[in-house]
Formats: structure tokens, sequence, C-alpha cells
């Protein structure tokens, strides 16, 4: 057989600055189902392209479990587009953000991703629940009463009012993503009390983010979610300020300072 012959192109090539214009990372639980689905819908489009690493985990979701991580997140971290800037970078837990604490995992990304901006659900959390005003809220979360306890723990010491907080007593974050959403409804309004501004539902492996506006409808008062929040830092990060109301209310507002 003849060689085939292979030409090069003569063609001029131009070269855009970036393939896509704005660059978020995602460090995410080996065993999630749940968040890049929820960024796929509410973040991603021709501007914004998202990226993702996943960092060993394994169940059930206690403390001790969730700290093993921590080590890991680096390493996950530089493995997203390395040696290229991000425009923010979102460690997929809450839970396990809240038990390393926010400055533990933004310290480690930034050990490999420097001047990135960090995102961490419960963070993201506070400052969506500061954007709608609210400082009495209700919390519900998938967890055993012994992982939610941290939780409790660090909304209140910045500065929340917990009205009530509801577990669901679960310790394996596969089955946590099985709940049927429509459960997730009723569990939202029984766990929201008359005297709470806002409700919390905790949990990136939660389909919650989906069902966040028809709460809202249901109950008269904001819901924040795990995967609503810390896609709506992301969004704001980006310079997109549009208002997204069948994400809930928290996706129609600007971003706040640090809460």
């Amino acid at each position: 057989m003849s060689p085939i012959s292979i030409l090069r192109s003569a063609a001029p090539l131009a070269f855009d600055a970036r393939p896509v214009e704005k660059r978020i990372g995602l460090v995410v639980l080996a065993t999630d189902h749940t968040t890049e689905p929820d960024f796929r819908r509410m973040v991603s489009g021709e501007r914004i392209g998202v990226y993702t690493a996943r960092i060993a985990y394994a169940n059930p979701t206690t403390p001790e479990n969730l700290r093993r991580m921590q080590p890991r997140l680096a390493e996950g971290a530089a493995l997203i587009l390395p040696d290229e800037p991000l425009d923010a970078i979102c460690y997929s837990c809450t839970s396990a953000s809240v038990v390393m604490g926010d400055a533990a995992i933004e310290a480690a990304i930034a050990a490999v991703k420097p001047g990135v901006p960090v995102i961490t659900p419960p963070a993201a959390a506070r400052r969506g629940l500061t954007a709608l005003g609210a400082r009495r809220i209700a919390v519900l979360t998938p967890y055993t009463e012994e992982t939610s306890r941290p939780m409790a723990t660090y909304f209140a010491g910045h500065g929340f009012d917990i009205a009530r907080f509801t577990c669901f007593g679960l310790d394996d974050d596969r089955e946590m993503a099985r709940i049927v959403p429509a459960s997730l409804v009723r569990a939202a309004v029984e766990a929201m009390p008359a005297d709470a501004d806002a409700l919390f539902i905790s949990c990136t492996a939660l389909r919650s983010a989906a069902v966040a506006a028809e709460i809202e409808a249901i109950i008269g008062r904001p819901v924040v979610t795990s995967n609503q929040a810390t896609a709506w830092t992301a969004l704001r990060l980006c310079g997109d300020d549009r208002p997204r109301p069948d994400g809930g209310l928290l996706m129609t507002l600007p971003l706040p300072g640090e809460a």
C-alpha cells in the first residue's frame, strides 16, 4: 500500500483567549450523583464552563469520614485545568465544609489554585440568607443527629437564630440522592415553623434545588439549598446577574458581601 499523503493546512488560524469565557471548577465526592446535573442545569452555558474533579470518599456520612477528605482536596483541585486560571472553584460537600471549616478548605485549594475564589456550600448559604435578609431560620438536613449537630453549631456561630432544626437520620449520600423531590417538598413544608424568615435545606446530594421555588410557593418564605446557593454564587462571580426566578427567590438577587 502506498503511504497516505498528509497535508498541513495553510489556512490562517485565529485563537480565542479561552475556549469558554468563564471557568468554574467543581471538586465533588466520588459518590456524588447530584452536583454535576444541578450545575449543568443552573450554571453551564455558552459563556460559562464547569469542570469537575472527583475525590475519594466512602460512606457512612459521619464527621470522622468527612474529615478524611481534607488531605485530598488539593490533589482534586489541582487536576482541574492544571496551570490555567479559574474564575471560581467549589468544594461541593456541605457537611464536610462545616466539619473541616471554610478556612481550612480555602487554604487547601489556595495551595494549588492561588487567587481563585473558593465557594463552599455553607458559606454560600450564609451569603444567600444574608441577601434575603433572613436571620431566624429553619434548617432541614438528610444527615444523622451526629452529623447535623456541627451544622447547627456552624449557623448559630455565624449569628443565625435557629427556629427549628430537622434531620432525616440518613448516613449514606447515595441514598440521600435517591429521595424523591416530592418527598423533599413535603418534608420542607413540615420543617418550616411560622416564625422563621427562611428555610435552609442542606446537602449537595439532595435534589432540592430543583424544587426550591415550589417549596417557596407553599410556605410563602424564601428557600436556600446547598447547590442552589453555590450555583448562585458561581454565576454572580462570573458576572452573570440575570434573575432566574424558576430557581427560587435567591436566584433573582445580587451577591452581597461576605456573611
